[in-house]
């Protein structure tokens, strides 16, 4: 007998959904930038949430993820035990021609 998830499946916006201001906002937050940041430079659907060194604990993380999730940004899916994550770059540079290339730059000195 297999046991099923005791977590239900997430939710996702596709960018084509979203408002310009839900983006800057989502976006506007030094952790969910961080996350952002470090998908951008991780192969597709090789980082679980927990492998992300960003200074808050598991609920504040859980909620940076739906922001990103509701802006359109991150698509997930459970991997065994795990919730794996991959930036939607694609289909938001397709919505937002060169916002992400923005806020990926590294910060001016």
């Amino acid at each position: 007998m297999t046991a099923a998830s005791h977590r239900t499946a997430p939710e996702h916006t596709h960018p084509d959904d979203v408002p310009v201001l839900t983006a800057l906002a989502a976006l506007a937050d030094p952790v969910r930038l961080t996350l952002v940041r470090e998908l951008a430079s991780s192969p597709e659907w090789s980082r679980a949430c927990g492998s992300f060194d960003v200074p808050v604990g598991k609920a504040a993380l859980s909620h940076h993820f739906a922001v990103l999730r509701g802006a359109g940004l991150v698509e997930q899916r459970d991997q065994g035990p795990k919730r794996v994550n991959r930036l939607r770059r694609a289909e938001f540079d397709t919505r937002f021609p060169g916002l992400l290339e923005l806020v990926l730059r590294p910060d001016p000195v």
